[in-house]
């Protein structure tokens, strides 16, 4: 509630945004709404980076009209918030509530936060190369700390469902929360003054009005959107039925979740009869694995990770995503675009003489790789990326005639390669698990320096050959999964292999520089 006492000094507030959040509209809305009932108002803003997309704070101080001309002096009205000042904080995102709070401005005696729940993942985040996704809890547990109160929700997603953007939703929590002494009425008359976007703007301040004031609860609706990956766009249910029900009868109930979704993945990856190689082979480790009596969290890592290794990236994958109709209806979305409205993106795409290779029939892949005089000129080529537009015809055909090779996926020269790397991680698995438990999930778990296409994949191969090749030095001495981890993790820290290289110790391995590579050597059983 708004405490009266407040009075003689201004009324603070920083709202902390990204760009494409709106935050200078609710800026806006703020300074209409104050002036509009008696009081004197400034706003600044300053622009930074987030590494998401460009963050600016922007910051308000309100005084009373009346109180000025009580005393006869207009009042000084900062230009920047300063640490224990403010009393309301707006953050667009849940880690932007986080920096207000480690510049300070949020201070038990005086803040409000108002925070949406959900993420926009840094660069540094989706960049790394394993889960570099910041876990949001020791940020949630200052703030109760350190915040007078707080009000938290997904304000991106009632924005989403309502049709609006997320100012919308922060201005009506904030005339919710109770913190400024204006009635509801001034705060939906000053999104009227604004017109633009009015019904939507309205809709979603009602709603969040009322979560807010604690008089409704709000939970994220179902996404209804069809799944960009995942879920076959084409298969019968009765087909998806029955390897659903061959799932049930033969895995165990814990791992069930994971095997189902690697099943959907591979459908739509490649066909059904992909996914029920994906399910022999799991089936085949699953009875070494009950042999063992380990746990069932082995099943569930070698399920997931079989699956994302059986799923690789190569150029017949990225050009079939690409054109998917989910995924102009997701970017349509994100810009917010009318349904009168065309929508062009530029995709960027960069296939090397290898990828180009990779997408041929087995002998002719290896003939081009290694006959100079073809390699030479197609490589001169491939060497400058491009620009796509799937909107467009000729970018469309492109790409559709790329992802039309799946149907021929198993006789390319990287379907052959990657059937070969993985037959000899499953050796390792096999191996690993009349070793130790723990020594197998660090096997299994190798997988995951496997990823992307081009350099990204080259890099990756590299790490997990370095591993794997750690596996055969010492797989078998009692430090094994510690050092195994140890090596993976250092693998995980840079892109560049730099810190792998200082971890190796004693042993050199000859780091795999191709994505051609055809097998790892692994002790078989």
């Amino acid at each position: 509630m708004f405490d009266a006492t407040i009075a003689t000094r201004p009324i603070t507030l920083a709202i902390m945004a990204m760009g494409g959040q709106g935050g200078g509209v609710l800026s806006d809305w703020i300074v209409h709404l104050a002036e509009s009932n008696g009081y004197l108002a400034q706003a600044t803003s300053v622009p930074g980076v987030a590494q998401r997309t460009g963050a600016t704070i922007y910051y308000l101080e309100l005084f009373p009209e009346a109180e000025a001309k009580r005393v006869g002096q207009a009042p000084v009205l900062a230009l920047m918030p300063s640490p224990g000042d403010v009393d309301i904080v707006l953050a667009a995102e849940f880690m932007e509530a986080g920096r207000a709070l480690e510049r300070g401005l949020v201070t038990p005696e005086r803040t409000t936060v108002i925070a949406s729940s959900h993420r926009v993942y840094g660069i540094t985040e989706k960049s790394a190369m394993g889960n570099g996704i910041l876990y949001s809890g020791p940020v949630r547990e200052q703030l109760q700390l350190h915040a007078q109160r707080i009000i938290e929700f997904d304000m991106e997603a009632m924005a989403r469902h309502e049709g609006s953007v997320i100012s919308a939703v922060l201005f009506g929590a904030l005339a919710g929360s109770q913190a400024l002494p204006f009635p509801r009425e001034a705060f939906e008359q000053a999104i009227r003054d604004g017109g633009i976007g009015v019904a939507a703007s309205l809709r979603a301040f009602d709603k969040s009005f009322l979560q807010a004031l604690g008089a409704e609860s709000y939970s994220e609706p179902s996404d209804s959107s069809p799944r960009e990956e995942g879920a076959p766009p084409n298969a019968k249910v009765s087909e998806v039925d029955i390897m659903m029900a061959e799932v049930d009868s033969r895995f165990p109930k814990q791992a069930r979740q994971v095997v189902r979704e690697g099943v959907l993945r591979l459908i739509d990856y490649q066909d059904h009869a992909y996914a029920s190689e994906y399910l022999e082979l799991l089936q085949q480790r699953l009875v070494r694995i009950q042999q063992k009596e380990v746990d069932h969290a082995i099943v569930r890592e070698l399920a997931r990770h079989l699956a994302l290794w059986m799923s690789y990236e190569d150029t017949i994958r990225v050009a079939d995503l690409k054109i998917r109709r989910s995924r102009l209806e997701r970017v349509r979305n994100e810009v917010k675009a009318e349904p009168e409205q065309i929508v062009y993106t530029a995709e960027f795409m960069h296939p090397r003489i290898e990828e180009v290779c990779d997408t041929l029939p087995v002998g002719l892949g290896r003939w081009v790789m290694r006959t100079g005089w073809v390699r030479r000129p197609l490589a001169r080529v491939t060497q400058r990326g491009r620009r796509i537009s799937p909107q467009r015809l000729r970018g469309f055909l492109l790409l559709m005639s790329v992802a039309s090779l799946r149907r021929w996926r198993r006789r390319t020269l990287r379907y052959r390669d990657e059937r070969q790397r993985i037959e000899a991680w499953l050796a390792a698995v096999d191996r690993a698990l009349g070793i130790s438990p723990d020594v197998t999930l660090e096997v299994i778990k190798a997988q995951e320096l496997v990823k992307g296409y081009g350099d990204t994949h080259r890099r990756g191969f590299a790490s997990y050959t370095t591993m794997m090749q750690g596996f055969e030095n010492f797989g078998e001495e009692p430090d094994a999964a510690a050092r195994l981890h140890q090596l993976r993790q250092a693998a995980l820290a840079d892109e560049k292999g730099e810190a792998l290289e200082q971890h190796v110790g004693e042993w050199k391995p000859e780091m795999s520089t191709t994505t051609n590579t055809s097998r790892i050597a692994v002790k078989q059983l």
